[in-house]
């Protein structure tokens, strides 16, 4: 796929993906969706390559959905058809990739919150594994204030993060937060003062030196258990998991590379 809306770029074994519309402070886009995740997949077959990074050019990480792109096309196209809208963005919406699955189904991916993270701009990384944001940064989960709701597991994930009453807070009043008060509830992980996407690519590269197979399963078990109570479930899932690891090279080259006292070779 030729990009146009982002950029792909390798850094050794960490593939940083820059959203790269700036003039717009990089505003989604259906295309943007489908490069999105062609660089994700792509990614995720390369065998070099152990963890992702996502970041927005400019002084922007992602200012939610293009509004003339999205929501007013959509609005203009049910008026020209005598449709509703709801009809019109659930045709969207079924044609869509599942984000959230891809997402955990992938190799690590951290997000490097550099500037605004708006709307879908920042319920696109709340499945990701770690949020980088800088303090300056704008966050908001800004759907009531469009008129709609939130999407893409938000409602559940951001409860997981913040806690139901931060979650409500920032639902219901779609009110803006900076990357230091993001960090203070749990919303993102870490902040800095710094280079947001240096601290994102050191957090991936502590990822990517591990063993690709306990990435993927771990990420699994963290997927299915993080929320479910039951304990006989969780650990029939954690044993499942065990027994492909304990199976795996990647344990043997593990096992081998502490006794032999030298860095693992899992790439």
């Amino acid at each position: 796929m030729d990009y146009e809306q982002i950029t792909v770029e390798d850094h050794d074994d960490v593939r940083v993906m820059t959203l790269n519309r700036p003039e717009k402070l990089n505003a989604w886009t259906p295309r943007m969706h489908a490069e999105m995740t062609h660089a994700v997949r792509a990614g995720n077959d390369d065998p070099v390559i152990g963890a992702l990074v996502v970041t927005g050019a400019g002084r922007g990480f992602c200012a939610g959905a293009d509004i003339s792109e999205v929501f007013a096309a959509r609005i203009s196209a049910a008026d020209e058809r005598g449709s509703d809208v709801g009809t019109a963005a659930a045709a969207d919406d079924a044609a869509a990739d599942d984000w959230v699955e891809l997402v955990r189904a992938s190799k690590p991916i951290v997000a490097a919150i550099n500037g605004a993270s708006i709307g879908i701009g920042l319920t696109m990384v709340l499945s990701m594994d770690f949020l980088v944001a800088h303090s300056a940064a704008k966050l908001s989960c800004r759907f009531v204030k469009m008129g709609v709701t939130p999407e893409l597991a938000s409602s559940h994930i951001l409860i997981q993060r913040c806690g139901w009453g931060a979650a409500s807070d920032l639902a219901l009043s779609g009110r803006i937060v900076t990357g230091v008060e993001a960090a203070e509830m749990g919303l993102v992980d870490e902040v800095t003062d710094g280079d947001v996407l240096e601290a994102a690519m050191a957090r991936a590269r502590s990822y990517a030196e591990n063993p690709p197979t306990m990435l993927r399963l771990t990420k699994q078990l963290l997927t299915h258990n993080g929320s479910d109570t039951d304990l006989a479930s969780v650990q029939r899932r954690e044993l499942d998991a065990l027994n492909v690891a304990r199976a795996s090279d990647d344990h043997r080259e593990a096992v081998a590379a502490f006794l032999e006292k030298r860095p693992p070779k899992f790439r």
